[in-house]
């Protein structure tokens, strides 16, 4: 018997925000992310999140691109599994590799 848990306070992307898979750990807290709207973004951890949360390879992640330079972005969240397969089963990350 599967238990099926529903998750409702998942954090969804607003407006200037894009839903992304970590491609690649560059280093300094920096990292590829591929996102939803087809771009691979170099992406940074915010300074509130660099030694609280560990973002790994295939994690999915919200960003926000810079206004000034698109194929940059900050790393707004990072999902928990439990939270990106609930994304996933929604269809929130059609398009994406998970």
């Amino acid at each position: 018997m599967h238990d099926v848990v529903e998750i409702k306070d998942v954090r969804l992307p607003s407006e200037g925000e894009v839903l992304g898979v970590v491609v690649k750990l560059v280093g300094n807290d920096r990292l590829l992310v591929s996102c939803m709207d087809g771009k691979t973004r170099l992406a940074r951890i915010r300074g509130k999140f660099k030694k609280k949360v560990w973002i790994k390879s295939g994690d999915v992640v919200l960003v926000s691109p810079w206004d000034f330079q698109d194929e940059r972005a900050d790393v707004v969240w990072r999902y928990s599994e439990g939270e990106a397969r609930w994304l996933k089963n929604k269809g929130y990350l059609k398009g994406l590799e998970v």
